[in-house]
């Protein structure tokens, strides 16, 4: 499921039920979004929209004397999804685990195809030679 996916399903899920549960927030957040600001920027953002946040699910009658948020249609819940997952994108580049942002810069870096190995490497057999 990609990204958008999953925060859409989040979102109509949480507009559904009128609120969502910290493990359903786990459970459906895309791989990228793991640095503890992130989530809770994801968290203050499905607030937000209306719907309430949880540890554990409610009982009916708590969740019935919260349910303030109207029902939105598929077109606005991607929308929704869209805002939070490029608000999230925009965190994403900062980062201060060194491995994240080395492997982040080799990911930027092009890699050699097979005939410019090749040359290298005869270019360091001449010299040592």
């Amino acid at each position: 499921m990609n990204p958008q996916s999953q925060m859409k399903y989040l979102i109509l899920k949480g507009k559904e039920q009128g609120y969502l549960t910290y493990a359903e927030i786990n459970d459906h957040l895309p791989d990228d979004i793991v640095e503890t600001e992130m989530v809770e920027d994801v968290i203050q953002m499905i607030n937000d929209m209306g719907i309430q946040v949880f540890d554990e699910a409610p009982d009916e009658d708590e969740i019935l004397l919260n349910d303030d948020a109207a029902k939105e249609d598929d077109d606005t819940a991607t929308e929704e999804a869209m805002a939070v997952l490029s608000a999230v994108d925009a965190n994403i580049g900062r980062t201060t685990d060194p491995v994240r942002m080395y492997m982040r810069e080799m990911g930027s870096v092009e890699l050699l195809s097979r005939k410019e190995e090749i040359a290298i490497a005869k270019r360091i057999e001449r010299s040592s030679h």
